[in-house]
């Protein structure tokens, strides 16, 4: 087994107050309301295929539809069209092979990495649109048919790469519109139960609405979907 601590990098978020949600955006989310999230990591990188493989070889779990499917596959790829269910038993391996306990991260944890300090900004990278970015037309505005490796963009202000493109990124999280009303402010996990799963991040398909800091979006958790993966996340040491 080789390291996994590094070939699935991951940073420290650091611990504090952020303004969660956007006015600007759709009824899911608002209103905006002040979280804390303790001080947790976060994968540099959405899961790759060279990390899922990993645990496909060691658990002789199914691999996922587009596993051979040569748009998808190359081994710096994002891992694409795994269910959450699946991105869940990949962190409970992974915890147990490592020691450490992996899992995915909350939606609160995940925009408070995605917007990096930047508080109030539309984007990872601030308020300029995707339009605007050099790379929009291979990576959102429909030049690339599929995901790209990752670590080619740029890292946000705290080192993570891909937040608002690529995949979609489950969360742990299920989904409750109007979940911001009712919301805690330390360290929100979501409604007790639900239909759907959270999740976080544009993607190469579905691409300006949902690659906002803010942006919610949700799918049973039993889907498979060509823009959908996931990042892990632990609790900080």
């Amino acid at each position: 087994m080789p390291d996994l601590a590094a070939t699935l990098p991951c940073v420290q978020v650091p611990g504090g107050y952020f303004l969660m949600g956007c006015d600007q955006g759709r009824d899911e989310e608002r209103p905006v309301h002040r979280v804390w999230v303790d001080e947790f990591q976060l994968g540099v990188f959405p899961a790759r295929n060279r990390d899922y493989q990993l645990f496909l070889e060691a658990t002789a779990h199914p691999a996922p539809p587009l596993w051979r499917h040569p748009d998808f596959s190359h081994p710096d790829q994002p891992v694409a069209a795994v269910s959450w269910v699946e991105a869940e038993k990949y962190c409970q391996w992974l915890s147990a092979v490592s020691g450490k306990h992996y899992r995915l991260p909350t939606e609160a944890e995940w925009e408070r990495a995605a917007r990096a300090g930047r508080e109030g900004a539309l984007y990872v990278w601030g308020n300029e649109p995707p339009q605007s970015h050099p790379a929009y037309l291979r990576r959102w505005g429909g030049e690339v048919k599929a995901t790209l490796p990752v670590g080619e963009g740029i890292a946000n202000d705290w080192g993570i790469y891909e937040l608002g493109e690529n995949v979609h990124e489950w969360c742990a999280d299920w989904f409750l519109k109007d979940y911001y009303a009712v919301s805690p402010e330390r360290n929100p996990q979501g409604p007790a139960e639900g239909e759907r799963r959270a999740s976080r991040g544009g993607s190469w398909r579905h691409h300006v609405k949902v690659s906002r800091c803010a942006a919610r979006s949700s799918i049973p958790p039993h889907f498979q979907y060509a823009d959908y993966g996931f990042r892990v996340a632990c609790s900080a040491g």
